[in-house]
């Protein structure tokens, strides 16, 4: 079942501000149900009292065959699936082959442990991979949608070392929010303050009120709409032999979805993503503490598109 573009007003969902509680969730008894037709059937969705509630669409006349119709059907599929693999080997190699541009600037973040620079957070290998951890220096806490994302970056940590890469990610909050929330969270990787850099303009993951003011803003090497001052992406670094720093690699809004496994694993099963008839694709998505009570800090969702769908 491939997953459909659709596009609602959050206003309509929530049918209207006022029927928003003060801490931003939904009131009590406020219910939006959005059906959606697909080749399997008709899939629901139903959203009460401001979280988004378990999916339990069913899909509807399944195609039912022998295990040898089965086995010609996935034969086939496996085809498919291994050309895939071979192409995104040859894209991998040819992203490994870009140029590289030198930094420059001096960068300076707040860490735990001091200031630390861009080369200090190499912490002795010669790689380097920043996620732009969407937090702005207002909010209340993280964009649920980037804490999905690092929800699947800890166990990987001591793999990467041995492939001499060092991992960190960096938001403009100030340190003192970033060591709460990393702390309610219980994530071990490295997070650092930006706050008072130009570090994330720079590396277009957040955007001036003077770029907003004008409609577009320069986004995934485009200039597009986009809801919110922070953004998400990654940007790759290399330091070599002499402490030379350059960017070599940068991807932005679904560029990073690949290093979220829970949607490799989705991707295998029956009802895919189950994003279909949402507001917007990661609408169902909740920091992993909050999947009980739906509970978003920010009455303003500043990481939330007023309209689906964000910039892809």
């Amino acid at each position: 079942m491939e997953n459909a573009k659709v596009t609602l007003n959050l206003n309509d969902w929530y049918r209207g501000p006022s029927s928003r509680s003060p801490r931003g969730e939904a009131r009590s008894g406020v219910v939006k149900v959005s059906r959606k037709k697909n080749g399997a059937g008709e899939i629901l969705c139903t959203q009460r009292k401001g979280k988004m509630k378990m999916s339990t669409s069913m899909i509807e006349n399944p195609k039912i065959v022998s295990r040898e119709e089965w086995l010609a059907a996935r034969r086939n599929l496996l085809a498919k699936e291994k050309r895939l693999t071979r192409e995104r080997d040859a894209l991998a190699a040819e992203r490994r082959q870009l140029p590289w541009v030198k930094v420059e600037k001096n960068y300076v973040f707040d860490s735990p442990s001091g200031k630390k620079t861009l080369a200090d957070m190499f912490d002795g290998r010669s790689q380097l991979i920043v996620y732009h951890f969407m937090f702005g220096p207002d909010w209340k806490e993280v964009c649920p949608g980037c804490s999905f994302n690092m929800d699947h970056t800890d166990g990987a940590l001591v793999h990467l070392a041995q492939r001499d890469v060092s991992f960190a990610a960096v938001s403009r909050a100030p340190l003192s929010k970033i060591e709460a929330f990393k702390k309610r969270m219980a994530w071990r990787f490295t997070w650092v303050s930006s706050h008072g850099t130009d570090f994330n303009y720079d590396y277009r993951a957040s955007f001036t009120e003077d770029e907003i003011a004008k409609g577009k803003v320069n986004y995934n090497f485009d200039l597009v709409e986009f809801p919110s001052a922070e953004a998400p992406g990654i940007s790759v670094f290399y330091k070599d032999k002499d402490g030379n720093v350059s960017h070599t690699y940068s991807a932005y809004a679904r560029g990073s979805e690949s290093v979220i496994n829970t949607y490799n694993y989705l991707d295998l099963v029956p009802k895919g993503r189950d994003e279909d008839g949402l507001p917007f694709a990661t609408s169902w998505v909740r920091h992993h503490d909050r999947y009980g009570d739906g509970h978003l800090a920010d009455a303003e969702r500043p990481y939330w598109p007023a309209e689906a769908l964000p910039a892809r």
